[in-house]
């Protein structure tokens, strides 16, 4: 590398700001045709030869260019972030585990939201500074690229992911050797090898099976993301949780908090015990009392078919090594998955065992927590839905990652030049800070119009582009590829609709009516086009029967150059169909979205959003800032609703986007248009940034998990023998406590509430008795705890706006210190 280039590897292999607007240009520049093809810097720097690097050392710009980035990233790197300005307690690491990372289409670990919502974590805990390492899988194929046949269905293909031309490295030892874990599967031991990949502060390992000492089959379990059948799963979510841990533990990685990203990695909290037993030199129990408080899941899944589930006796062949080293029953590790724990035969439940080996359990929106509530409901019994132990952390999207270039600059004026460009590119907030309006002061009509239309030619640019090479891979005839230039109109309303195809997302919602949607789309004075791209899993049928039906679509005569499909959806067309889109189009079945942060990515773009009232858009949507489709409400696969909420979506089309859009004054200007712009821009773009997300993580979850488990920890575990003694005896006591007696009195709006109990033998610090009433109607959750008025005797007076026959008497247990009901769960009611 010449001298005046040097940092560019590194620049290369960082996937926080490799593909960062700052550095697009350059790469580009450096190797045109394998940067289009591939936006992958590491690759760009293998391919190009000595000459050309002289060639490039010698062009002053670019230098200047190079030099610009570097110093941009050293600036962040060196700069404190937010999480020093925090009382953060005992925080040393968070290990964050995930089944997929989104970090970048060079390296291909990610399926869909989930892979890069991880990935956004993993970059804004880099730009605040959070003390996070990422555990993941390096997989040989990946998830799969999409091929469409001549007549529309959908292929899968799975290239070879050589790591010689991906941006991770080999971890070595302090030796000077490759690091590999070996870690135990039915019958046999495999090795598996570590790699690392660099964003920005963050280190993520990601580990591969396919190590020459073992055997095909075992090379093969890190080959696929969400491939084979049930057994291979299961031995891949061994290797993340158990094995990712034994990484940690070999790089003596100090860590107080494991988060996991879904179910997949719920091992690790049998891994983690297995280490605190075996330092402490105690028993299981007392192991994962003391390590359980430290551990954070978040489900993404709305509907319990959604999760991991593998039977009894698989997960008994495969966890039989960890129960011998723990030195308990294995039957009572499968217990702790099974849905049902009386019944052996039970199916093991992967988000049930990471929900029981963690306090802290969180949805991914404000609804999806209350569906997680009503989901997890069995892991809690006899606990009213509002009280399960589940709260909410809303995603965000990592601005940095999804804004044009044009809006970075935007944005950055608007800020306001800082020292450290801490988001760097685009938008920043803290709790405390109200970001800078998109004021007609700093922006005017007209620029916001000309940026806007800037976008969509972008945009309509690419479709061309990538339309031509989809053609000519399909081997469609010449006809079809002279017509390609044609396609698509750089001043026509454009819709975007991208995502994985599955039934509960209905992407073939719009074309319910298939003739009033051409005409809406080939109107002469005010015409439409829709850009439409995503992959159905190999094996959901369902959704290949829906790509299918999309690619017939945009194979009819009178809308081919109106109505385009994509194949191969990835980030790097998620990042130019966020930037140029003037609508995103979102219309799950609600409650089916948990979050669809794909909405999200076209805020700080000016995009805006019409969306089922689900996920995120439930929360965020005001008549300002967008479009609803729905009432809020939940219909489950009624086809009169699909048909009623297919011809609202037309409605909206007709009488709301498209006028708004083409109603232009003397000044040739949208107004209406661009006040909603304005308005989404500056109210959901702040809300919706993942700097909000992980700062809630932080202060939620991570700051009271590493203390509570430091409280627990301290000593050995010290503490913790107390606890369990404690909560066996009040299992021993539990089936003697009753309530004998129970009378409630209203007086006006005033009510008494005189309740008699036996306890058992337990005192009355152990317990809490309380009157109850579930939310109804627009009244709330209602919980009162009655005073105790002598032995087995308690009363209360308090204010009552709703019947007496809604309330209920009940007995709680309370314990300082410990979790209830996450730990201890009993409750007897009336």
């Amino acid at each position: 590398m010449p001298d005046s280039l040097q940092g560019l590897s590194d620049l290369a292999l960082d996937l926080r700001w490799s593909t960062a607007q700052l550095s697009d240009q350059f790469w580009r520049r450096i190797a045109p045709e394998i940067w289009d093809r591939t936006r992958n810097p590491y690759l760009v720097l293998q391919d190009v030869s000595e000459t050309r690097l002289r060639e490039i050392s010698a062009d002053a710009e670019l230098v200047a260019e190079v030099r610009e980035a570097l110093d941009a990233r050293q600036k962040v790197l060196d700069s404190p972030g937010w999480f020093s300005t925090i009382d953060h307690g005992p925080i040393r690491r968070i290990a964050y585990f995930s089944m997929e990372f989104g970090l970048s289409e060079s390296l291909p670990i990610y399926a869909g939201g989930l892979g890069i919502l991880a990935g956004d974590h993993l970059k804004t805990c880099s730009d605040l500074a959070v003390p996070l390492v990422g555990i993941g899988l390096l997989y040989h194929q990946g998830y799969f690229q999409q091929v469409l046949t001549e007549d529309g269905r959908q292929v899968e293909a799975y290239p070879y992911n050589d790591p010689v031309s991906l941006p991770v490295v080999p971890v070595l030892t302090e030796s000077g050797d490759w690091l590999r874990i070996q870690l135990e599967l039915p019958g046999r031991s495999i090795w598996v090898r570590v790699w690392q990949v660099s964003v920005g502060r963050i280190t993520l390992y990601l580990l591969d099976s396919n190590d020459a000492r073992n055997s095909a089959w075992d090379r093969a379990i890190t080959a696929n993301l969400y491939g084979g059948g049930h057994d291979l799963r299961l031995a891949q979510e061994m290797v993340l949780g158990i094995g990712g841990w034994q990484v940690l533990e070999s790089l003596e990685v100090p860590v107080d908090v494991c988060h996991m990203n879904e179910g997949h990695a719920a091992f690790v909290v049998l891994a983690r015990a297995r280490t605190f037993q075996r330092v402490n030199k105690v028993g299981f129990d007392t192991a994962l009392w003391a390590t359980r408080p430290g551990n954070v899941f978040t489900t993404h899944t709305p509907v319990p078919a959604g999760f991991d589930r593998f039977d009894p006796w698989m997960v008994k062949r495969h966890l039989q090594p960890m129960a011998h080293d723990l030195d308990v029953p294995v039957e009572r590790l499968i217990s702790m998955g099974q849905e049902e724990q009386s019944n052996p035969n039970s199916p093991f439940n992967m988000a049930w065992f990471a929900a029981r080996g963690s306090v802290w359990v969180n949805g991914v929106s404000r609804l999806h927590g209350d569906v997680s509530r009503r989901i997890f409901e069995p892991v809690y019994p006899r606990w009213p839905v509002p009280e399960v132990p589940i709260g909410h952390v809303t995603n965000g999207v990592h601005m940095p990652s999804w804004d044009s270039d044009a809006a970075s600059k935007l944005w950055t004026r608007i800020r306001g030049a800082t020292d450290v460009p801490d988001s760097v590119e685009t938008v920043s907030i803290a709790p405390h800070v109200t970001e800078p309006a998109l004021s007609h002061d700093n922006v005017s009509d007209q620029e916001l119009f000309d940026f806007r239309n800037q976008a969509r030619k972008d945009l309509v640019n690419y479709v061309r582009e990538r339309l031509k090479l989809q053609v000519e891979i399909r081997g469609s005839a010449e006809v079809i590829l002279s017509k390609v230039p044609y396609v698509l109109d750089p001043k026509a309303l454009t819709i975007g609709f991208a995502r994985r195809f599955a039934s509960y997302k209905r992407p073939n919602l719009i074309l319910r009516d298939i003739d009033r949607l051409s005409h809406i789309i080939t109107n002469v004075d005010r015409p439409v086009q829709i850009i439409v791209a995503g992959k159905a899993h190999p094996s959901d049928h369902g959704g290949k029967a829906l790509i299918k039906a999309m690619a017939d679509a945009a194979d009819r005569a009178d809308i081919y150059d109106k109505f385009v499909f994509l194949v191969d959806y990835d980030m790097g067309m998620t990042q130019q169909l966020a930037a140029g889109v003037d609508i995103w189009l979102n219309n799950p079945r609600r409650p089916m979205e948990a979050c669809g942060t794909s909405g999200m990515k076209v805020l700080v773009n000016g995009g805006l959003n019409v969306s089922e009232l689900d996920g995120w858009w439930a929360e965020a949507y005001s008549p300002e800032v967008g479009w609803a489709l729905g009432d809020g409400m939940e219909h489950g696969e009624d086809e009169w609703w699909d048909n009623h909420e297919a011809d609202q979506l037309y409605w909206i089309l007709e009488n709301e986007v498209i006028p708004q859009f083409y109603d232009r004054d003397k000044d040739g200007l949208p107004r209406k248009w661009l006040s909603r712009i304005r308005a989404s821009m500056t109210q959901l773009t702040p809300r919706f940034n993942s700097q909000r997300m992980v700062r809630e993580y932080v202060e939620k979850y991570y700051v009271p998990a590493a203390a509570a488990y430091g409280k627990r920890a301290e000593n050995g575990g010290k503490l913790v023998g107390g606890l369990i003694e404690w909560a066996g005896r009040i299992d021993s006591a539990w089936p003697q406590v009753k309530i004998t007696k129970s009378d409630l009195r209203v007086t006006g709006s005033t009510c008494e509430a005189q309740v008699s109990v036996e306890l058992g033998g337990l005192s009355t610090e152990e317990v809490r008795v309380e009157v109850y009433a579930d939310p109804s109607g627009d009244k709330p959750m209602h919980c009162v705890e009655l005073a105790r008025v002598n032995d087995g005797a308690y009363s209360a007076k308090f204010a009552i706006a709703r019947p007496t026959n809604d309330y209920t008497a009940r007995i709680v247990v309370r314990k300082d210190g410990v979790f209830i009901p996450q730990e201890v769960s009993n409750i007897r009611w009336a």
